[in-house]
């Protein structure tokens, strides 16, 4: 493991001498992992201003990761304000079409929450969410004039969406083996993801101390040390008594607001009422019952998974890794040729997605390059995808050396 950077020259050494269960507790993902939560859920512009820089006690790096890590919040309720500034264009009616489409791949039900994932790709949102152990969940995202609800009350699952009166339901054992009960919300959440591994590309430090929600907390602070990535840097709030996130912003390379922010706005630590967490389907509700799925495409859930830092099968359409740190790159073979779909040939979505991207060319042959202002993707003509927090560049280069 790379020595952390702190005011503390002892840090590097405490980060070496760590047992390994809490090396393998507070490491840093690659920041394909953040790419993968970036691309597939949401990121938020700042949700509460900081209010003065309490005086706390000096802390380093390493002793903040392991606040963090031997963190062990079970109980709180409390609001978080989300958005996102990919710069992606208005998607329109097209954020419904993908929505219904990704009912339909799942149970079919408005209620499943696969079907809510778009609608937190773009603007702002408002969630409450509430915990009591790890057997009593809630999370609600709250829309104009309706709500959307994740309720998990022992080995109960509930979705319920009141904008079409459609419940899902399932078991949490069942659940665990398919899906999250929800997608992830929390500045714990996106912690989770970003506090798993770092190495020598990695620069981390306290940076100063902060109000979040009313309450005193530390900022962490992540920085890539290699060129050729979009990301400029991560900052995690962590509240200096509990060692749980508060506030993560995950700032772009290129300037602006950030791509990646979630902060509570209200937090308590106290138990939640035992009521917050029943749910009984209202009358008339259609209820949707949790079926067994289709069994993923080639590629799809395994490519996920690298995003993550997993390591998915290594075949022909399993994704493998190119490079390390803050450049890897995420690459695996579709199996598709004849690159992008547009025109009637796509439709909607392949028109849309033409809209989006470069055409570019190399040694590995032509290509479309589709670009936020965090993660960027090639997609090669004969099928192949490269994609990570770089530049285009960075992609193209991956392409060639890939032939």
């Amino acid at each position: 493991m790379a020595p952390y950077e702190s005011d503390d020259a002892t840090a590097a050494a405490q980060a070496e001498d760590a047992p390994s269960g809490r090396r393998k507790a507070a490491r840093y993902a690659v920041p394909v992992a953040v790419v993968g939560v970036a691309a597939a859920t949401i990121g938020l512009v700042p949700a509460l201003a900081d209010s003065g820089d309490p005086a706390l006690p000096k802390i380093t790096a390493q002793q903040l990761i392991d606040k963090i890590a031997k963190s062990d919040v079970q109980r709180l309720s409390g609001t978080v304000k989300v958005s996102t500034d990919l710069g992606l264009p208005n998607l329109g009616g097209l954020e419904s079409t993908l929505a219904s489409g990704a009912a339909r791949g799942g149970d079919g039900s408005s209620a499943d929450p696969k079907s809510h994932l778009t609608e937190l790709v773009s603007g702002t949102h408002t969630l409450r969410v509430a915990a009591d152990g790890p057997d009593r969940q809630k999370l609600s995202l709250l829309e104009s004039g309706a709500e959307y609800s994740m309720i998990h009350d022992g080995k109960d699952v509930w979705g319920y969406d009141s904008k079409t009166n459609e419940v899902y339901h399932g078991t949490a054992a069942a659940s665990a083996g398919r899906h999250r009960a929800a997608p992830p919300a929390t500045p714990k959440d996106f912690a989770d993801e970003a506090l798993k591994a770092v190495d020598g590309t990695t620069s981390v430090t306290v940076d100063g101390t902060a109000q979040v929600a009313g309450r005193d907390a530390y900022k962490l602070l992540i920085k890539p040390k290699q060129s050729g990535t979009t990301v400029g840097a991560v900052s995690i709030a962590v509240d200096a008594k509990t060692g749980m996130p508060l506030k993560f912003t995950l700032t772009p390379r290129s300037g602006g607001a950030a791509v990646l922010d979630a902060g509570f706005t209200q937090v308590s630590f106290a138990r939640p009422a035992a009521s917050t967490f029943d749910f009984t389907p209202p009358k008339g509700a259609k209820v949707t019952e949790e079926k067994d799925r289709r069994a993923p495409q080639a590629g799809g859930e395994d490519f996920a998974k690298g995003l993550g830092g997993a390591h998915g099968p290594q075949g022909a359409h399993g994704p493998k890794v190119l490079g390390k740190g803050w450049t890897s790159i995420a690459t695996f073979d579709t199996g598709a040729k004849g690159g992008v779909p547009s025109g009637s040939r796509g439709g909607q979505l392949g028109g849309f997605l033409g809209s989006l991207g470069d055409q570019v060319s190399g040694k590995f042959g032509k290509g479309t390059v589709f670009s936020t202002r965090l993660v960027n993707a090639l997609i090669t003509d004969d099928g192949k995808v490269y994609a990570g927090a770089v530049t285009k560049d960075a992609l193209v280069k991956a392409a060639d050396q890939g032939k």
